[in-house]
């Protein structure tokens, strides 16, 4: 839409988004074409899933600890 001259505030209201929101996204995804964006956010996704296996693995080790230790 840009590509035919219309206005960035035409644009939003009719995608219904604020122009911040535009301004946001093409900050963080400019440069990226299609599948960059979205291996980009398979990778968020991933790391999110690790983070939070690693975070279940530490509270196991730790409440192991806590057993080996006699605290329960």
């Amino acid at each position: 839409m840009l590509a035919n001259g219309l206005p960035l505030a035409e644009i939003a209201k009719n995608l219904e988004i604020a122009e911040q929101t535009y301004h946001r996204w093409r900050n963080q995804y400019g440069g990226m074409k299609g599948p960059e964006m979205k291996r980009l956010k398979e990778l968020e996704k991933e790391n999110g899933t690790l983070k939070r296996l690693v975070a279940d693995q530490a509270l196991d080790i730790r409440a192991l600890k806590d057993i080996a230790e006699g605290i329960f």
